[in-house]
């Protein structure tokens, strides 16, 4: 049998064992100058637990792809994280008139001012026009996608609460992939309504046409009001010109001042023009223009949402990011309108463009 330690080394023992004791059950003391009662400051792994208010504003409506597939990749970057959505439509490529506009704007903005959003998240140009131009320099967050225009147009440029990507079109791409497709063209006309997203475009595609694609003419940059005088300007164009640019087709006026759909615009040209067409989004393919290069409506909202969510969740300012255009651009055709046309494609443009063989009033 063991023998008792001796009383220095019973004390010994002792002692360490209160020193385990304190050490293991005594929170530390503030720091000076922290009060007892503060709270730690919420850092980035804080705020990717919290719950977030983001309020969609549509320049135009749903469903159509263009817009449905900005929001989808807006919300495909803040997967893993905890928000709740509020959309809300403008629908202005419909509904242009000036009574309408007035009162969606109000509506825009008496939902801002009671929803109280942590970030407002909006697409194309006409709800930064119409709407967020009024909130710039405010403590909400904006993130916009899909905006032609030039920032500084809005008051953005400088502005400490507004980050966003540009849109820029593939035009140089998209009038090689028709001389791909058509060889002889040499001579086009360009079309465009109205609306406030079109002279930023017009701006860039004369800029980038007369630098780079030298032997084009550009016959006509034609502007159109109502649906009357563009079919007039489109039987006209087939004896002046070798294709045509439709751009801005969404506020054509019938003989009641209201808006033609712009289905109804496609769908008109692919049965009356003998022309190849082009544009510059996937959406006018299917009801029968030829060709697109197009703008990745995905991509744009992919590309806000990361900017929303380092802003958000990581806690970085809306300055820091730079004001870019997504450069991502996919090869799309129309099958039924080139058979239309009686136009044969190569096999291997087939093999890397997405294919529309059918129209949409056909199936």
């Amino acid at each position: 049998m063991k023998a008792w330690p001796d009383k220095m080394g019973f004390a010994l023992v002792l002692g360490l064992i209160t020193i385990m004791i304190i050490s293991g059950c005594t929170t530390p003391a503030p720091a000076a100058g922290d009060g007892g009662d503060t709270q730690p400051t919420p850092g980035p792994s804080d705020a990717s637990t919290q719950k977030f208010r983001v309020l969609h504003i549509m320049s135009y409506h749903s469903p159509w792809k263009w817009t449905d597939d900005q929001l989808a990749g807006f919300k495909e970057a803040f997967n893993g994280v905890d928000v709740e959505y509020k959309v809300f439509q403008m629908d202005t490529k419909r509904q242009s008139s000036q009574e309408w506009i007035d009162n969606v704007t109000n509506e825009a903005k008496d939902l801002i001012d009671s929803w109280k959003p942590d970030l407002i998240y909006t697409n194309d140009d006409n709800a930064q026009k119409y709407v967020m131009k009024d909130y710039v320099g405010t403590e909400t967050p904006h993130v916009f996608s899909a905006v032609n225009s030039d920032p500084s147009v809005y008051g953005f440029a400088g502005s400490s609460n507004v980050a966003g990507v540009m849109e820029e079109e593939h035009s140089i791409e998209t009038i090689n992939l028709l001389r791909e497709i058509v060889p002889e063209v040499k001579k086009i006309a360009v079309v465009f309504d109205e609306g406030a997203t079109w002279p930023a475009v017009k701006e860039r595609m004369e800029g980038r046409i007369a630098d780079e694609l030298s032997d084009i003419e550009v016959v006509s940059w034609d502007t159109i009001s109502s649906f009357e005088d563009f079919k007039k300007k489109m039987n006209g164009y087939q004896a002046t010109v070798d294709a045509v640019g439709l751009i801005g087709i969404f506020t054509f006026k019938d003989e009641n001042g209201t808006n033609v759909p712009y289905e109804e615009v496609l769908q008109w040209v692919a049965e009356n023009s003998d022309l190849p067409d082009f544009s510059f989004w996937a959406d006018r393919i299917s009801y029968g223009t030829l060709c697109a290069m197009t703008v990745s409506g995905y991509e744009q909202g992919l590309e806000a949402g990361k900017i929303a969510k380092g802003i958000l969740v990581d806690g970085e300012e809306p300055s820091s990011f730079p004001f870019e255009p997504t450069v991502k651009g996919e090869p799309c055709i129309s099958l039924a309108r080139a058979n239309a046309l009686n136009i044969s494609i190569k096999s291997d443009l087939l093999l890397v463009a997405e294919i529309i063989d059918s129209f949409v009033w056909e199936d």
